[in-house]
């Protein structure tokens, strides 16, 4: 749901000009057009996108590129992030208080987060966006810093 989400704003985005429909997306990416709808109401549900019924209908961006972030819509895209088993409520996990993998994961985790959190939609949308054009991880360090406290 994740990806299908990124690929979605991305292409709504580089069309701030009109309305994009959930068939042309479906077209474009090679998806269901049952599962970009299921995608689409999330994200207008969580206000990422506005929607438009009927005849001409479509969607548009809610906000700016530059405003919608990275990590937020990821957050609101997964419904959890249990890596494993411990990460549930109904933990069975026999190793429970004997492993270091909890928190080695969720340290991981937090770390992706948080990368993600230093950019934006607008990120995505540089046509010629390369590795050394994206921030050093020491400024994303920064960010997350400021973001703490």
């Amino acid at each position: 749901m994740t990806d299908y989400a990124l690929r979605l704003l991305m292409h709504v985005a580089q069309r701030p000009e009109r309305l994009c429909t959930i068939s042309e997306i479906s077209q474009a990416y090679g998806i269901s057009e049952a599962h970009m709808m299921k995608v689409t109401h999330q994200l207008a549900q969580q206000g990422w996108i506005k929607t438009v019924r009927g005849k001409g209908g479509g969607m548009r961006l809610a906000h700016e590129p530059q405003q919608i972030n990275l990590g937020a819509v990821v957050r609101g895209m997964e419904p959890d992030f249990a890596l494993v088993e411990c990460f549930t409520n109904d933990n069975r996990c026999m190793l429970a208080g004997d492993c270091r993998l909890t928190g080695l994961l969720q340290g991981a985790l937090h770390s992706f987060m948080a990368h993600l959190d230093g950019f934006t939609l607008a990120t995505l949308l540089i046509p010629q966006a390369s590795a050394n054009e994206l921030p050093p991880l020491s400024v994303i360090r920064l960010r997350r810093e400021a973001m703490q406290t």
